[in-house]
């Protein structure tokens, strides 16, 4: 496996621990027309919280294990800062999103 993968597994480990923390992780998914929505991050249909839980993390999970080509941009951590505005809880899960953004452009 290249190194690409075992760094971008560790810090979706790291995300997925991190929205339990701040209890933004949800036991039951939302409804499947929510998870279809052709809106960037399923902004019409989802939260960012739950479109990293249900969209982000099971497709980036797949690439992984197929070790199929990763994006090489992704734009996640703009999109946290502003949905975490005012939330200071929230700065690691934007830290980790941004290093996963810059990890997939130097790839």
């Amino acid at each position: 496996m290249q190194p690409i993968y075992s760094d971008i597994a560790s810090q979706l480990l790291l995300l997925e621990a991190e929205l339990r923390r701040l209890g933004q992780w949800q036991v039951e998914s939302p409804p499947a027309e929510a998870l279809t929505s052709s809106e960037p991050f399923c902004v019409d249909t989802l939260t960012l919280p739950q479109w990293l839980q249900f969209v982000f993390l099971p497709r980036m999970q797949l690439l992984i294990k197929q070790e199929m080509p990763l994006p090489r941009q992704c734009g996640i951590a703009p999109i946290a800062e502003e949905f975490f505005r005012g939330n200071s809880d929230a700065a690691t899960l934007v830290g980790i999103l941004d290093s996963i953004d810059r990890r997939l452009q130097r790839s």
